[in-house]
């Protein structure tokens, strides 16, 4: 497989006042449209952020109770041990922070103890409770930052996207990476393998010439693979051509502008009681022999690089996430400060990587990814994680943003293992975004339960004369291939079911066929009508069944106005009372979000 380009175009003018400088023939694909239901920025305004209620962000409070009670969970053993001594927790839409909660201890151990398997604590009075404005080591979603800086060149003309790394760094070009381009390095999409030791090099210079003779693992273009050493290397670039240092881009460039006070690479030593502790660093699960990190960066090349890396080294809180997450929804503009064009950020969210499905990556930006995003991701979902914790999602669809900082490699990073914590937050936040009925009080749910089936039956109906009609409402957004919802019928009591083809529609788009009778994946969160032509029988009943597999779900389906309709009349009809009651739900619920 090699790079592919998706469809449409963007001329340069169309990319920021000065243009993005693209050099090469890159077209893309407009993000797909979803309307959001009552979010804010659907009005045009450019909200800031203050607090507020979860009405008047437009969310349900029962879903953010939940989101604050599940998290809660994860300071027990989930399973053997704590996920994280503690964290803080930031939700949020349109211009309304809705959920702000510290949750645990920023500081609790004081080592590690690898024989017993256990943390030793610190004395109760030296522990320190973790705050609404506790800042934390970013680890990876620091590498966001290095690519606002990136795409900020481009918009200025210094930096092109389709240009040749080693155009601005000739040494870079050794050892077969000679045709890497700036794209591929923010893409993931270089042939860099994932990590290499730079802390062992002895000197500046010895780390460097490390990374001019690395040697890709995959010819550039044809794999996806993540590596620390792309935005190593982009910060390279951006300190050649702009003549600053990371540190002083990211000062003058973001934070002042954004007015963000509490991010910046190496925190000075007062802010040390305010910063949460990472991990009792020790050979051999750590690279290096440090004792307890806490107020450093924890990863042990942005250390060995001085703590200022493209890749690690950011320490941030969650307000001032909050009001990076702010400033990209609205369009790359928080207050007066703009810091990109909103043609740089669609560009940014834009999926590079079709040629890889399921490492959808825009430009730094991670898309449409499950495994921390859980149901806010969607095709236009942007964020990312880091290695001690953190984590941020975007969701323009919804303009909903979800923050969790975690210390979760307090006191070892061993203690910890996958992203469980990070689904359940933004499960609860999805759920917190109310899918309106698309006809009266209540429009039946499926849930969004894991490893479940939910069926929703109708009952057996005479469609012998054939010409019978099913039409309803339909809303789904499930995880891709793995949860699929079908509609079936039956003419033998149950015994066997077979699927049953339809259309869907919506309005300003042709109508699409399902022959195989089923949904999966990202239907844009609005409501389709749906018609479906009905087999001909005595007792045929119909049903949906919804099945999720065991690791991840989307918001889950809904289904409203059931009507089945024939030559000879109305068969049933969901708004009858009387035939409402015979509907037989397993899994599915009445739900007026």
């Amino acid at each position: 497989m090699t790079d592919r380009a998706a469809s449409g175009g963007l001329t340069r003018r169309q990319l920021g006042r000065s243009g993005l400088a693209l050099g090469g023939a890159l077209a893309l694909a407009p993000l797909p449209a979803g309307p959001a239901e009552a979010a804010p920025a659907a009005t045009g305004r450019r909200p800031t952020l203050r607090h507020g209620t979860a009405a008047r962000a437009g969310l349900l409070p029962s879903h953010l109770r939940r989101l604050v009670t599940d998290a809660e969970a994860f300071l027990g053993p989930s399973p053997a041990h704590p996920w994280y001594a503690g964290a803080v927790l930031l939700a949020g839409r349109g211009g309304t922070v809705a959920l702000h909660r510290p949750i645990g201890m920023a500081v609790r151990y004081r080592a590690y103890d690898e024989k017993t398997d256990t943390g030793i604590e610190f004395p109760p009075g030296e522990q320190i409770p973790m705050a609404e404005d506790t800042v934390f080591d970013l680890a990876s979603v620091s590498k966001l930052f290095t690519a606002l800086l990136a795409v900020q060149q481009m918009e200025r003309g210094k930096l092109e996207l389709e240009a040749k790394v080693a155009s601005y760094l000739p040494d870079f070009g050794r050892a077969g990476k000679q045709d890497i381009t700036i794209r591929q390095l923010l893409t993931h999409t270089s042939g860099f393998r994932a990590w290499i030791p730079l802390y062992s090099a002895p000197t500046h210079e010895e780390k460097l010439r490390r990374i001019w003779d690395e040697a890709p693992v995959s010819a550039p273009g044809t794999a996806y693979l993540y590596s620390d050493l792309n935005l190593i290397s982009l910060q390279l670039v951006l300190e050649r051509i702009t003549g600053r240092s990371l540190d002083t881009l990211l000062r003058e460039e973001i934070t002042a502008p954004l007015g963000l006070r509490r991010t910046r690479y190496n925190p000075p030593a007062s802010w040390r009681p305010k910063i949460a502790a990472t991990e009792d660093a020790r050979k051999p699960w750590s690279g290096l022999d440090r004792g307890l990190v806490w107020g450093e960066v924890h990863d042990e090349n942005a250390f060995s690089l001085g703590g200022v890396a493209g890749h690690a080294g950011v320490f941030s809180d969650a307000w001032d996430l909050a009001v990076l997450a702010r400033t990209l929804l609205n369009g790359g503009v928080y207050g007066r400060a703009r810091i990109l064009e909103r043609e740089s950020v669609e560009l940014m969210f834009t999926d590079f990587n079709t040629a890889f499905p399921g490492d959808e990556h825009g430009l730094g930006f991670e898309l449409y990814q499950h495994w921390y995003m859980g149901a806010m991701a969607t095709p236009r979902s942007a964020g990312h994680t880091g290695f001690t914790g953190t984590s941020l999602v975007l969701d323009p669809t919804t303009d909903s943003f979800l923050v969790v900082l975690g210390n979760s490699v307090h006191p070892v990073r061993s203690w910890r293992s996958g992203s469980a914590p990070r689904v359940a937050a933004a499960n609860n936040l999805a759920r917190a975004v109310p899918v309106r009925p698309a006809r009266g009080r209540t429009a039946w749910f499926s849930g969004m339960a894991v490893s479940a089936t939910a069926t929703l039956a109708l009952p057996a109906l005479d469609t012998s004369s054939g010409g019978a009609r099913l039409r309803c409402a339909l809303w789904w957004d499930t995880e891709p291939k793995a949860d699929v919802l079908v509609l079936e019928a039956t003419t033998d009591g149950g015994t066997s079911w077979r699927p049953v083809p339809f259309t869907t529609s919506r309005r300003g788009e042709e109508p699409r066929q399902h022959p195989s009778g089923s949904v999966t994946g990202w239907s844009g969160r609005v409501w389709h009508r749906l018609t479906a032509e009905l087999p001909a029988a005595r007792g045929l009943a119909v049903r949906w069944r919804y099945a999720t597999d065991r690791l991840y779900v989307g918001r889950g389906a809904y289904v409203d106005g059931l009507r089945v309709e024939a030559a000879d009349g109305v068969l049933f009809d969901e708004a009858r009372p009387a035939d409402a009651s015979r509907v037989v739900a397993a899994g599915w619920a009445p739900s007026a979000d």
